[in-house]
C-alpha cells in the first residue's frame, strides 16, 4: 500500500495506548503529534530532492512519515525499544524508511550509512544537544543542516551572542550559524510539557570556526571558564585546569583579554585567541 501524499494527522496518546505504552519522563518524551508544527519542521530542514535525512528520536512516527514524503531516504535512531512496535507499524507504508534501535552518541554517522551532506532532524531533550551536535559534526560525514526542537529558552540561549554567553551556544556555534525558524506551543505535544518550544536550525559551516586540532583545548579551556560562572576568568580558569591564578591571569593577558572579564562576555574569536596564545605549559595542564 503506498502512502497518503499527506499523511492523516497521527495521535500520538491513541497510538500509545493501542501498544500498551506510556511516555517515560526520564527519557524526556513528549511526542510531537500537531501537523501544522510538523510541517513548519519540515519546512525548516528545507529538503532537497534526493537528500537523505537522519532523524533522531523519532518516537512513534509522527515527524518521520512527513519526512519521508520529502526525503529520498529516511534513517530514524529510536533508543527506547519499547517503542520500535509502534514506530515500525507506523511507518510501514513508507519504503525509505529505515528504523534502527540504538544510542545516537555510540552510531557514527559512517555506520549508518549516511552520504555527505545529508540533514538531521531531531526533536530532543535540551540537556543532550551540545553531545549529540559534537558527536555528529566531529565524525566525517558531517551534516549540511541540523533542525532541533528543542525548548524555546534553550534555543534563545543557544542564538544568544557575547555578554549571554554559555557553554551550550559556544558548543553550537563553533560549528555552525544558529536561528530560531518557529515557535512550537506546549499544546502540540502529547503529553503536554510545561514550556513552549522552538525550532532552531543550524547552518553547519563548511569548516568550523577553530582549527579541528584546536576543538578539543578550546572545549576544556571553555568548560573551565564556565564552571564557576559568578567568578572571573582569572579565577574560574585556575579553579577548572588546577592552575594557579596568577598563572591564568598571565595567559589571559598574553591573549589579550581582561583577566577580570567573565565567560559568557568572551567571543567565539577571543576564545580562539585563548587557545592560540596558549604557553606549552598550560597546554599540557589540559590534556587528560
Amino acid at each position: 500500500m503506498s502512502p497518503s501524499p499527506s499523511p492523516a494527522p497521527l495521535n500520538a496518546a491513541a497510538v500509545l495506548r493501542q501498544f500498551g505504552l506510556r511516555p517515560d519522563k526520564k527519557l524526556g518524551q513528549n511526542f510531537l503529534q500537531d501537523d501544522g508544527a510538523l510541517r513548519k519542521i519540515v519546512a525548516a530542514a528545507e529538503i532537497g530532492p534526493g537528500e537523505s535525512v537522519l532523524e533522531i528520536g523519532p518516537g512513534v512516527g509522527s515527524l518521520t512519515r512527513h519526512l519521508a514524503l520529502a526525503a529520498s531516504r529516511v534513517t530514524a535512531v529510536e533508543l527506547d525499544t519499547r517503542l520500535l512496535p509502534a514506530l515500525q507499524s507506523v511507518v510501514a507504508p513508507y519504503e525509505n524508511v529505515t528504523v534502527i534501535q540504538g544510542d545516537i552518541l555510540k552510531l557514527s554517522p559512517a555506520a549508518l550509512g549516511l552520504g555527505r551532506d545529508y540533514l538531521v532532524v531531531a526533536n530532543i531533550p535540551y540537556n543532550i544537544t551540545s553531545a549529540i551536535l559534537r558527536h555528529l559534526l566531529e565524525k566525517a560525514p558531517r551534516p549540511r543542516r541540523v533542525v532541533l526542537t528543542i525548548q524555546r529558552e534553550v534555543a534563545e540561549r543557544v542564538c544568544a551572542g557575547p555578554g549571554e554567553m554559555s557553554l551550550l551556544a559556544l558548543s553550537v556555534q563553533v560549528y555552525g550559524q544558529p536561528s530560531i525558524v518557529a515557535h512550537i506551543p506546549a499544546g502540540a505535544f502529547f503529553p503536554a510539557p510545561n514550556v513552549d518550544s522552538a525550532v532552531l536550525r543550524i547552518e553547519i559551516l563548511p569548516e568550523p570556526r577553530l582549527p579541528f586540532d584546536q576543538l578539543e583545548t578550546f572545549f576544556k579551556l571553555a568548560r573551565a571558564g564556565f564552571s564557576q560562572k559568578r567568578k572571573t576568568l582569572r579565577n574560574s580558569l585556575a579553579a577548572g585546569l588546577e592552575i594557579e591564578p596568577l598563572e591564568a591571569e598571565n595567559i589571559l593577558t598574553h591573549a589579550g583579554i581582561e583577566p577580570r572579564r567573565r565567560a559568557e562576555t568572551l567571543s567565539i574569536e577571543e576564545w580562539g585567541k585563548l587557545v592560540e596564545e596558549t604557553s606549552e605549559v598550560f597546554r599540557k595542564a589540559l590534556l587528560p
